[in-house]
């Protein structure tokens, strides 16, 4: 994430502000946009625990989880789980549940300026 110039995330975080969509994928919650656009230290728990992880869709009417059933589930996954130092949600549409017991909110959807 340090090799992505200032420059560059000020220039994505205009355009999100202008109306431009971002998904930020996987451990990008530390990327440097993401950082700038929650005003957080985006921190969680985490470990290379190669361990199963189900998804629960708990928005089914939210667009992005169209077409996806009630969960799924990805066989060996690092884990990542609560507490999630991100901002209240606008609608949380994902829940991963690890088999170590932790849980994380990975599905957030967020309003900022005029994106999405």
């Amino acid at each position: 994430h340090g090799e992505v110039s200032d420059e560059i995330v000020e220039q994505v975080h205009a355009h999100v502000l202008k109306g431009m969509g971002l998904i930020v994928l996987h451990s990008g919650h530390f990327s440097k946009i993401f950082k700038r656009l929650m005003g957080t230290t985006c921190d969680l728990k985490w470990r290379e625990a190669g361990e199963k992880e189900r998804v629960w869709v708990v928005a089914p009417g939210h667009p992005i989880a169209d077409g996806i059933g009630e969960y799924f589930e990805i066989p060996h996954e690092e884990m990542y789980g609560e507490y999630f130092d991100i901002p209240e949600p606008e609608t949380v549409v994902f829940v991963s549940w690890f088999q170590g017991g932790e849980v994380f909110r990975s599905g957030c959807c967020y309003r900022r300026g005029h994106g999405r």
